[in-house]
């Protein structure tokens, strides 16, 4: 067969021609069938075949003993076969050769073989000692050859080069006794084990060369040599840098290690830290993080790059120095950078730069800002990275990492990581600014919807206390309430509405005002309850977002003047009771399901609580924490509110500082109600027949008990009022009828019956002998009303106190 020769050119190296000749390879394609679908001309020098007489037809033609069974039956199983071959050339002798098969996949599961023997044999023997010496010293691997005594033998060129010996000064020394370095040690200890177990040896070295700017990392690999009687002859050393490689695993650790830190609230001054300790030390010896102060107001700051000198705050700062002595700006206060300086350049160019600290730079520096530049100095900073903080087409600040304890200056792989991780702090710090913006205002519309200060009423002693959550969390729909009723009673709420943020605060206002209209209209706990149930879910209908709006809430009216309270609530918690006589429980008030659920009816439950019984009712944040369920939580308050305290204030206190942690991760409402009660003298009730005659009785009754009470100022108006609600009650009402009067902050007048039809206030035309009654009533007192019992209804005016 013909052979091709490798003739080198006028400069000594072999022509691409010649390196590279396919006819040296005799290949051929069988497909899936057997048939000869390929057929090149070193297929032709091998056989004698020119294609044309081969491709189409079966490839066993050319087999003349066939393939052993046993190949067959493998094939389709293998992506390789190799073996020796025996075919038939077209001169008719036979030919063994060493055969390689590769099988090549296609779509719809069929392949075919690519079969190739070498037509030639190679250039160089392989018993070439000078070609292979040659070879061990130009290979691009680094490698050393070591005899089982440690010594060296032969070291390659790479090897030379990365030590910066030549061989002839490391021959016949040791690892250890060549590099100066505890892993020098390592690795003898490794080749050791290697001639011991005859097994190969891997490890990880990290050292710095001498002759080397910087450490580097290595991969070596020890392999025993052996003759071949089996006996160790040495240890052949391979090293493979991969310092490049280590340093891409330490930016992206530290990038991961970024993606965990960074954010991790939503405060941004500790963002910004968490910036700078991330960056130290691994990218930069001192870290500086300075925001334009633009950004600390209500509105977003302006767009595009601030130009010139540039005012900056420090908010956070770190180094590789306890202290942080290279700090020249104190965290929180404002500095003027120059034009020149890395951070207002690189806002500027609103892009990363990096700036080598020459000695022309340092005597900038000190021109225009001489205590920077003698910190500079002092410290050797010699490379600075600034890196604008931009987020959402805002610049925001910038972050300016140094060196001066790292002797490599900042690369283009450092200017990319410290945008990367500066990118990430600044969407983080965005996050933060809107949503601390968003939490003023939230706070601002919660703080003006709840009371600002708690209505006069002579039914319940309160304390309150509201606590919004911390700031990861956000502003809640935590809301209570004290609305006095009339006859002098009262109402205590508490409510929460689901969510966090403006959302919820405008939500809690809705409810509010709705609780206060309804209490309005003295509807019993169950009742307004249901109708408070039916506007949470129209304000759902109508509501413009993806969430669900629901709330919870518990309703309970107190009267002074028979100590009966009536509770309901719609999926609250329920309330507390403390008794006069240091007895501590839950009410067990009808669970409902919570507003905004719809479908069932709420139940109320009524009891009689003692004069100075103490009623704590509260929001879930206070019983529900991470570090606790609700049962462990419930049962801290009822430990909590055992020892009784006179003063309410110091309750409300004690409660706080013992079931909370310092940053509540919910809103907490607490409203603390001690109980009082309007005795006898305060409290005058007459029962009035149905009969027109007992008006005038009811007015003298009331002007005794007026007389009683010295109110004798108060007499004209309360017999006018009498005369009206008793008279409209005889003639338009069912008995029973009684008449009470209650003294109290003010003077009222109740007139009940067992009718539970409304009266209305009509305007009287001129002739009209009636109508007049209520209007009359209306125009004298400062509020009427009135409101359904179990038995009918009761007719109410509350007139002012004279001196009041």
């Amino acid at each position: 067969m013909a052979r091709s020769a490798s003739v080198p050119g006028e400069d000594g190296r072999a022509s691409s021609k010649e390196v590279v000749d396919e006819a040296a390879t005799a290949k051929a394609v069988v497909d899936e069938h057997g048939i000869v679908t390929g057929w090149n001309e070193g297929a032709r020098r091998l056989l004698g075949y020119r294609a044309s007489e081969v491709v189409g037809r079966p490839g066993a033609a050319l087999l003349p003993d066939g393939l052993p069974p046993d190949v067959l039956s493998s094939l389709p199983t293998r992506p390789r076969w190799n073996g020796r071959v025996t075919l038939l050339h077209r001169a008719g002798h036979s030919l063994t050769v060493n055969l390689l098969a590769h099988l090549r996949q296609y779509g719809g599961g069929h392949g075919e073989w690519l079969l190739l023997t070498a037509v030639t044999r190679p250039g160089v023997s392989p018993d070439d000692d000078a070609f292979l010496t040659r070879s061990f010293t130009q290979s691009t691997c680094t490698t050393a050859l070591y005899d089982t005594r440690l010594r060296l033998v032969r070291a390659n060129a790479d090897m030379e080069r990365v030590l910066g010996l030549p061989e002839e000064a490391m021959r016949g020394l040791r690892v250890s006794e060549i590099v100066h370095h505890p892993q020098a040690d390592r690795t003898e200890q490794h080749m050791r084990r290697a001639l011991e177990t005859g097994e190969r040896q891997d490890l990880q070295l990290s050292l710095h060369l001498a002759g080397h700017e910087r450490a580097s990392v290595w991969t070596v690999s020890l392999a025993p040599v052996r003759a071949d009687d089996g006996r160790t002859q040495g240890v052949m050393l391979t090293a493979h840098d991969m310092t490049e490689q280590h340093l891409a695993r330490q930016r992206l650790d530290l990038l991961n290690e970024a993606s965990l830190r960074i954010g991790s609230t939503l405060d941004l001054v500790r963002t910004a830290q968490e910036l700078a300790d991330v960056a130290v030390p691994r990218l930069a010896d001192f870290v500086t993080v300075d925001l334009l102060p633009s950004i600390e107001g209500r509105e977003d700051p302006p767009t595009g790059s601030p130009r010139g000198p540039v005012r900056l705050r420090r908010v956070a700062h770190q180094s590789v120095l306890e202290g942080c002595p290279e700090a020249v700006v104190p965290n929180g206060t404002l500095a003027v950078y120059p034009d020149k300086s890395a951070a207002a350049e690189c806002l500027a160019a609103g892009r990363p730069l990096i700036q080598q600290v020459t000695a022309e730079a340092m005597e900038h520096v000190l021109r225009q800002t001489p205590e920077r530049g003698e910190r500079m100095r002092r410290f050797g900073f010699h490379s600075v990275l600034a890196v604008p903080m931009r987020a959402r087409g805002l610049t925001l600040g910038v972050a300016t990492f140094s060196r001066h304890r790292t002797p490599e200056p900042f690369a283009q792989d450092d200017l990319l990581l410290g945008q990367e991780i500066t990118d990430r702090a600044a969407l983080c710090i965005d996050n933060a600014r809107r949503f601390t913006r968003e939490r003023a205002t939230s706070l601002t519309l919660q703080s003006s919807l709840l009371p600002q200060r708690l209505p006069e009423q002579s039914a319940v002693d309160i304390a309150s206390r509201y606590l919004p959550a911390s700031a990861q969390a956000g502003v809640g729909g935590d809301w209570f309430d004290v609305i006095p009723l009339s006859g002098a009673r009262v109402a205590l709420v508490v409510g929460d509405v689901v969510g966090h943020g403006i959302q919820a605060s405008a939500t809690m206002g809705r409810l509010r005002t709705a609780v206060r209209t309804l209490a309005d209209v003295d509807l019993p706990p169950d009742e307004l309850l249901t109708h408070l149930d039916d506007l949470v879910n129209h304000l759902a209908a109508g509501a413009d977002s993806t969430g669900d709006i629901g709330a919870t809430c518990l309703y309970a009216v107190y009267d002074p003047v028979s100590r009966r309270c009536a509770l309901a609530r719609a999926g609250h918690p329920v309330p507390a009771l403390v008794t006069p006589d240091g007895g501590v429980e839950f009410l067990d008030v009808p669970a409902g399901l919570p507003l905004g659920l719809g479908g069932l009816p709420f139940e109320a439950m009524e009891l009689e609580l003692p004069e100075g019984s103490v009623l704590t009712l509260y929001t879930d944040g206070l019983v529900e924490a991470r570090f606790r369920d609700i049962d462990e939580g419930m049962d801290a308050l009822l430990r909590t509110l055992r020892p009784a305290d006179t003063s309410l204030e110091r309750t409300c206190d004690a409660v706080l500082r013992t079931m909370l942690p310092d940053r509540p991760a919910d809103d907490v409402a607490l409203l603390v109600a001690r109980t009082r009660v309007l005795d006898a003298f305060h409290v005058a009730a007459w029962d009035v027949p149905p009969d027109t005659a007992a008006v005038a009785a009811s007015r003298r009754n009331a002007s005794r008990q007026l007389a009683e009470w010295g109110l004798d100022e108060c007499a004209f108006v309360t017999e006018l009022v009498v005369s009206e609600l008793v008279t409209n009650a005889i003639r338009h009402a069912e008995p029973p009828i009684k008449l009470r009067l209650i003294y109290d902050r003010s003077l009222i007048c109740e007139v009940s019956d067992g009718s539970t039809t409304a009266p209305h206030m009509r305007r009287a035309r001129t002739y009209d002998e009636g109508g007049r009654g209520l209007l009359l009533v209306a125009q004298t007192c400062q509020g009427w009303g009135a409101r359904h019992t179990t038995n009918g209804k009761t007719i109410w005016a509350e007139q002012a106190l004279p001196g009041r």
